[in-house]
């Protein structure tokens, strides 16, 4: 475990709030604020981690020195690019990539690409900047960047209401790949999958990639097992979460066995949380998707589990298609699922940024719950953290609770550099043990900065320490 130089005892609702920041902080995030105009998530994330870090630079003057909040907020490179395809029909489409490399002091950059509408500049600066804390705090040697595209797989261009097919993935990915690949590298920027970039569309874009550099390197993750992928890397980022969230628990001697879960999302990070929850004993009462929440008041059983994973991976479908065949579920369209449930334990927003807000952190401590632990990138909104924090209950962030994914990336690049493949057991105890680390740093970074109990504080201050440091060990 690390160690930290013991800080102030100022409360986290204060440093969070921004109260009582030292007047660094305040001119960095004044500055951010001119410069980025516009970029709400970009600008929600810096605030949200500048606000937690006046004890460290109140020691550590150097910092200031070097000038390394302002180094920090700023990416080392942004790529922007066209990418050309062609349709089914015959029709060229145009979309816009983008690869955010934000920062390489401890690592090659690494994070995901996300093909969604909703990507902007200001969304992949919120992702690239929460990764470089994240990959700090897994303990390996990982850089922070975030990449993808406006593209969606899930509306094909010329036919409403229908996916794209593989063909046209394969050529959006094709087309991609091929101006990405001037940017990255195996020691360079190693991507990965996010929303709606899973085993499909790494395999594209590494067979893009391997074409038109007549090599084959470990320059992406998420591949499949049979090209240099890493087993349990789908479920990783889930069971991850389980782990960290399960290391809370342990600190006050409870476990999940019979703990009532709300869970959003039903993607890869959502659908294996369940799974691990379930394995443990807790009852997963909620998952969601675009068209509304599913709620099995009894809890999801494994058969339902599976239809759900078999539409998600398989058939790449809405909960709205198959929620009337499920037993015991109710379907409700359109909804989020926090309102739900009657009495809640556990908490795991699994969806995207900004999907829990004050109302529903209040809805969930008033019944009941207890553990929130986030399972996506920055999900409850700056009031929630507020509500969650000052209530004293068991909250996780994201880049502490949600980091087991690019940390079993980091070990599928340790596996392709030694040419070998690891059992799944193996990788999962690998796993459990990064996750483990990654809860006692930040746990005893909160502790020692004098703000015991909160995961937020010690994450973002264990995660900044060790990237400032290589900062200015490096020099301007």
């Amino acid at each position: 475990m690390e160690s930290f130089p013991r800080g102030d005892s100022r409360s986290s609702h204060q440093l969070q709030k921004g109260v009582k920041m030292s007047e660094y902080i305040e001119q960095v995030l004044e500055d951010v604020r001119r410069k980025n105009v516009g970029q709400t998530e970009f600008i929600q994330a810096v605030e949200e981690v500048l606000t937690t870090l006046a004890p460290v630079i109140d020691l550590h003057p150097e910092y200031q020195e070097n000038a390394i909040l302002e180094r920090l907020v700023e990416p080392e490179r942004i790529i922007m690019f066209s990418v050309p395809w062609i349709d089914d029909k015959g029709i060229i489409r145009v979309n816009r990539g983008y690869r955010v490399q934000f920062n390489s002091a401890i690592g090659p950059y690494k994070g995901g690409l996300r093909f969604d509408p909703s990507v902007n500049l200001s969304v992949l600066k919120f992702l690239g900047f929460e990764q470089i804390f994240k990959n700090s705090l897994t303990t390996l040697p990982l850089g922070g960047g975030k990449g993808g595209s406006d593209f969606n797989p899930k509306q094909c261009p010329h036919t409403p209401g229908r996916r794209c097919s593989n063909h046209e993935v394969m050529r959006f990915c094709q087309s991609f790949m091929t101006e990405l690949q001037r940017h990255v590298g195996q020691n360079t920027d190693v991507p990965a999958g996010d929303i709606n970039v899973g085993a499909r569309e790494i395999g594209y874009l590494f067979g893009q990639y391997k074409r038109i550099m007549n090599n084959w390197s470990g320059v992406l993750t998420g591949k499949a097992v049979s090209f240099g992928g890493s087993l349990i890397r789908p479920e990783a980022t889930g069971f991850g979460c389980v782990y960290f969230a399960e290391n809370m628990l342990a600190r006050v001697k409870q476990d999940f066995q019979g703990k009532r879960c709300v869970v959003s999302g039903s993607g890869n990070v959502a659908s294996y949380a369940a799974k691990k929850l379930m394995s443990l004993g807790a009852k997963v009462l909620t998952l969601s998707d675009r068209s509304g929440a599913i709620y099995a008041e009894d809890g999801l059983t494994p058969e339902a589990w599976l239809a759900i994973n078999r539409l998600k991976e398989v058939e790449r479908g809405e909960l709205s298609d198959i929620a009337a065949t499920l037993q015991g579920v109710k379907f409700f369209p359109k909804a989020n699922v926090w309102q739900i449930a009657d009495k809640v334990d556990c908490a795991f927003p699994c969806s995207r940024q900004n999907e829990l807000d004050a109302p529903d952190a209040e809805y969930l401590l008033k019944h009941g719950c207890k553990l929130v632990a986030e399972g996506a990138n920055m999900p409850s909104t700056p009031s929630a953290v507020d509500i969650f924090v000052k209530s004293g209950i068991l909250y996780a962030p994201g880049k502490a609770a949600n980091a087991g994914g690019v940390a079993t990336s980091g070990l599928e690049m340790s596996q392709n550099s030694e040419r070998m493949y690891w059992t799944a057991e193996t990788v999962d105890s690998k796993l459990r043990e990064i996750m483990a680390a990654i809860h006692d740093n930040a746990y005893a970074a909160a502790e020692q900065y004098g703000h015991k109990g909160n995961y937020v504080m010690g994450a973002n201050i264990a995660g900044f320490i060790k990237v400032a440091d290589a900062m200015v060990a490096q020099g301007v």
